[in-house]
């Protein structure tokens, strides 16, 4: 049955991602850091939400450690709101 749920996606989709890394509220916006685990290091990525609009945010740098890349994603998504607003789901 196990072989079947896989291949026919009967399984609850979660992220574990933010089920891990609680979000933040900036401005008015929420941020989950989302860290995305690539060798041994952590890309940095966040998912950026408003009024039931998403943006995910995946960024080139990584980072040697989880808990830094977790900070490092939050700053850059705060950046970005700073410059960019509602329009970052544009």
């Amino acid at each position: 049955m196990s072989l079947l749920s896989k291949l026919f996606g009967s399984r609850p989709k979660t992220d574990p991602a933010a089920a891990k890394h609680p979000s933040e509220d900036y401005n008015g916006f929420s941020i989950t850091p989302t860290p995305i685990k690539d060798g041994p290091r952590f890309r940095l990525s966040a998912r950026i939400e408003k009024d039931g609009r998403s943006h995910t945010l995946i960024r080139a740098d990584t980072i040697d450690d989880e808990a830094t890349a977790i900070a490092a994603s939050i700053a850059k998504a705060k950046r970005m709101i700073d410059e960019q607003g509602e329009r970052v789901f544009g």
